[in-house]
């Protein structure tokens, strides 16, 4: 019997229970880590990431499994498995992970200058000590929480940075369409002006043949001539004393 069919003769054993609290336990996990849906620790290589991928996307796939968020637990091993078989996703997870190992083993050399028996083992073993505390269990636990820390710390940031981004291109758009309504409203002033030169240079002439016209009706008094004393009706300056 080839492997292929001894997984799913072991899958058709799992009972309803199993299924259903997979569910919950991938739907529960921290959403910036993929190592958490895939449950697999963080030094897992990409072929662990297939296989695990495999065995658990079966106990959830929606065909299979009857809770009523399986389809939703599907979906997030789906794109765990994608985030950490793409090299860069990966490598930037690995990243955050090594400067949360960075920390710890940085807290605990504060406590070790404290305890002075741990000093000296550590010092005896050669690293050893070291190491098999960095295997333990408790260790591993702190460096989950820690790397949930500073993944979530990360994100805020770049979404902090996304939106600064977002405010800064809809300020430049909102310039960019101010500019755009200036020249708009400067080209149809010119095209205004330019439209109306016909009738400017034709006023200009008139005033220049004979000043303002007089209107259609309107009567206007005769021009004294002061200069003629022979004219009776040409006014004359009254001498005041």
């Amino acid at each position: 019997m080839d492997g292929d069919l001894l997984l799913k003769n072991f899958f058709a054993e799992v009972s309803e229970v199993e299924r259903d609290n997979q569910v919950l336990r991938i739907l529960s996990c921290f959403k910036l880590n993929p190592f958490e849906y895939l449950n697999l620790p963080f030094d897992a290589s990409p072929e662990d990431v297939k296989k695990q991928y495999r065995k658990l996307s079966l106990m959830v796939h929606p065909d299979k499994c009857k809770h009523p968020q399986a389809k939703e637990a599907f979906g997030a091993l789906a794109k765990a498995q994608q985030l950490l078989l793409d090299q860069q996703e990966r490598d930037y997870i690995i990243s955050q992970v090594n400067a949360a190992k960075d920390e710890l083993r940085a807290k605990r050399k504060k406590q070790l200058k404290k305890d002075t028996a741990s000093k000296i083992k550590s010092l005896v073993d050669e690293g050893k000590y070291e190491q098999q505390y960095e295997q333990s269990e408790e260790f591993q636990q702190e460096l989950k929480m820690k790397v949930r820390e500073i993944l979530t710390e990360q994100e805020w940031r770049r979404r902090k940075m996304q939106m600064r981004i977002s405010e800064e291109e809809g300020r430049l758009k909102k310039d960019e369409e101010e500019t755009k309504e200036m020249w708009k409203r400067k080209r149809e002033h010119e095209e205004q002006w330019e439209g109306t030169r016909e009738q400017r240079v034709s006023s200009w002439r008139d005033f220049m043949k004979g000043g303002k016209k007089a209107k259609k009706g309107e009567i206007r008094p005769p021009k004294l001539k002061t200069e003629d004393p022979n004219k009776s009706y040409v006014q004359r300056p009254v001498k005041r004393g």
